[in-house]
């Protein structure tokens, strides 16, 4: 009995050692705070949140891989208890819903075949793109709404996903399960600083759009009789509406699909009318705004660019300051339009919906005189933009004669080459001095600096040796003098302290070294162009400053997407003087906004890697069948003979002619139409289609 005893006390003995042990070998640390996240959220395990379940957002949470607003299914009181765990503060966050972006679902689309059995987008995808044309729009089976935990998406009458905005949590499930990238979340934020990409159902005419309206949308909503949504879209991309519907260039309806059949829809005329409904209605239509971020952002120049600058970084969130240097906003659209084309009252009436979105403005504040790049960084901005327009600006401000340097020790080469040691108009040359895009102008250039003071002369080239400007000859006279001579380089960056320019960082072209930085000591620089380039300044840490002195730099924007292979200033597309259409400087002023939002959120200023671009291959056509011809609509003129009270050269549609002119639109997709009503040929059918470049007809194979 006691043996007994004695053996079974020595198993136990020996079970307690090898289960101590193993609970050394497998013991799971839990992290307090882990266990405190977890226990806080309701346990539904919805995957809304893009995680397996509770635990794991947890973890996400604590790891700061996921907001403590991230569980969708708990309200902002859960939110608050996290954030209190957590030791962080709840601030305003803009909603993300998700948003369809395809015009034609598979009843209304041409297909190529039909699957039978298959009822899931991604198999579907899998077999040849799937059953439509368009090898890019939505397949129709309805993924997303199956996914969705939170039946917010239906599949709507046209076969395409309907989004209810009340039910939407933003949690991305739709957009990670559709294979085609149709359903995607959006917010204000997202849609001002998207590029259009190849992934993306779009048309011709906002393809070409310099500011990228959604031109089939607003004018859908005019068809509808749904003006005021009709300018909230045109709003989305465009702060004047009612001014470029009178003197846009209209490049989108030379890509109008509807020439094919008779006629461009008249699409600027139609911008004009809802533009023009507006404010004869006198309520101002005002786009979404996202919650105010705190952070103040100054824009130099009151003309279009900048205004337009303004306008976006106010509708992202930030506190905007316009300075205009001199009694009024607009800059040439003030001085180079006859005010039969364009009324004062009209630019003024645009001018004042961009204030109402919240930006300040101070006029007669001149750049480099009342203020300066470093006193308003000290001021408190977090970021400073310059938009002061070109030489066409400076001639209408009445100072073509006077040497100006907004940006310190930074001149134009035009100012150089006029300046003379014996006039009062000359320009600063200190001991180092940069020249970039002189061009044939480089030596004279280089020599007037020496002879104004200059110790080291060093000129960028963006071209190579064997393309140089300048001729071998040149090039070794340069040398013989001292000058260090710099091929295949692009300036990226500048720096400062205080109110001096310290360096000059240039990147090479070639690919092998376009990664490469490098900073050349410069106290001046020259810029070969009829404006002084687009930057944004922000603080830097510098090592260099002292107490009183704080050093900047200044970046470059991202470029836009026709030149999204070009790298620093002075690049192939940059402007290199005043903007040729207004509505290029908008596009621009909304690029300015969305590089600024990226620069002060610490990231790249840069472009999505398949941005469209005029190299980018889409699916396109060069044919259209079965329509029904319609003339296009004239736009009605003031006669001036017999009326004398003509305050304007054209007189604008009326509702029934603008309703009529929007119903020619055919609402195109990317290569998509509907079908007709009583029978299985096409209403509008696409006879050829390939893979071209926007805006180039082509000559496709026939499907």
């Amino acid at each position: 009995m006691l043996t007994a005893l004695a053996i079974m006390g020595m198993f136990g003995v020996v079970i307690g050692i090898i289960l101590a042990a193993a609970s050394k070998v497998f013991y799971v640390y839990v992290d307090p705070l882990v266990e405190a996240v977890d226990e806080a959220l309701p346990g539904a395990n919805c995957g809304g949140c893009g995680l397996p379940g509770c635990s794991s957002n947890a973890e996400a949470i604590v790891a700061g891989k996921a907001a403590p607003n991230s569980c969708v299914a708990g309200g902002s009181d859960l939110t608050e208890i996290i954030a209190g765990i957590m030791g962080v503060s709840v601030e305003a966050k803009e909603p993300d819903i998700a948003k369809p972006g395809c015009t034609y679902g598979v009843d209304d689309a041409d297909l190529k075949y039909l699957y039978n059995g298959i009822k899931d987008c991604r198999a579907a995808s899998l077999l040849s793109g799937g059953m439509k044309v368009c090898e890019v729009g939505c397949l129709g089976l309805g993924t997303c709404a199956k996914v969705c935990p939170f039946d917010a998406i239906t599949m709507g009458p046209d076969n395409l996903p309907v989004v209810d905005e009340e039910k939407c949590t933003g949690c991305g499930t739709c957009e990670k399960v559709c294979p085609k990238h149709i359903i995607n979340l959006s917010s204000v934020t997202r849609r001002i600083m998207r590029e259009y990409t190849t992934e993306e159902c779009t048309t011709p005419c906002q393809r070409s759009c310099p500011a990228g309206i959604n031109i089939s949308e607003y004018i859908h909503q005019i068809s509808l009789g749904n003006f005021d949504r009709a300018v909230q879209v045109i709003k989305e991309r465009n702060p004047f509406p009612t001014v470029i519907g009178r003197i846009c260039p209209r490049p989108c309806e030379e890509d109008c699909r509807r020439k094919y059949v008779d006629e461009p829809v008249a699409i600027n005329f139609l911008k004009r009318f809802v533009a023009d409904f507006e404010k004869e209605k006198g309520e101002r239509i005002l786009p979404y705004k996202a919650p105010e971020t705190g952070r103040r952002i100054a824009v130099v120049g009151g003309g279009v660019e900048g205004l337009s600058t303004a306008f976006f970084v106010a509708r992202l969130g930030h506190a905007s300051t316009v300075y205009e240097a001199t009694t009024e906003l607009g800059g040439l659209l003030r001085s180079a339009i006859s005010s039969e084309r364009l009324p004062m009252e009209i630019l003024d009436w645009d001018i004042n919906g961009i204030l109402e979105m919240g930006v300040k403005v101070q006029t007669e504040k001149k750049l480099g005189r009342d203020i300066t790049v470093y006193s308003l960084l000290e001021e408190g901005f977090e970021a400073v933009f310059l938009a002061s327009g070109g030489w066409d600006s400076r001639l209408s401000r009445g100072i073509g004669t006077e040497v100006e340097m907004p940006i310190p020790g930074t001149y134009l080469l035009l100012d150089l080459l006029k300046s003379d040691s014996n006039t009062e108009n000359t320009v600063s040359c200190d001991s180092d001095v940069v020249i970039a895009g002189a061009g044939k102008q480089s030596p004279s250039a280089a020599r007037i600096c020496r002879n104004l003071g200059a110790g080291m002369v060093t000129v960028l080239f963006r071209e190579e040796k064997g393309n140089s400007p300048i001729d071998d000859n040149e090039i070794k006279s340069l040398e013989q003098e001292g000058v260090k001579i710099i091929f295949n380089a692009g300036i990226s960056r500048i720096k400062g302290i205080g109110e001096k320019l310290t360096g000059v960082e240039w990147c090479g072209l070639a690919s092998f070294d376009n990664k490469i930085k490098t900073v050349i000591p410069a106290d001046t620089l020259i810029i070969g162009a009829g404006r002084f380039p687009e930057m944004v300044f922000t603080k830097a840490a510098s090592e260099d400053a002292g107490d009183e002195a704080v050093s900047w730099e200044a970046t470059e924007l991202y470029k836009q997407p026709a030149y999204n292979g070009e790298t620093g200033l002075l690049a192939y597309g940059d402007t290199l003087t005043d903007f040729s259409a207004t509505i290029r400087a908008i596009g621009a002023g909304r690029r300015g906004a969305a590089s600024i939002h990226q620069i002060i959120n610490g990231n790249i200023a840069e472009n999505p890697d398949n941005v469209i671009t005029l190299n980018s291959y889409v699916q396109n056509i060069d044919a259209i069948f079965n329509i029904n011809t319609s003339a296009r609509h004239i736009m009605p003129v003031c006669n001036v003979d017999m009326d004398s009270a003509c305050m304007e050269i054209e007189k604008g549609f009326t509702q029934d002619v603008a309703k009529a002119e929007a119903d020619r639109c055919l609402q195109c997709g990317l290569i998509c139409y509907k079908q007709n009503d009583t029978s299985n040929i096409s209403k509008a059918v696409a006879a050829k289609t390939s893979l071209i470049q926007p805006g180039d007809t082509g000559n496709g194979r026939i499907v």
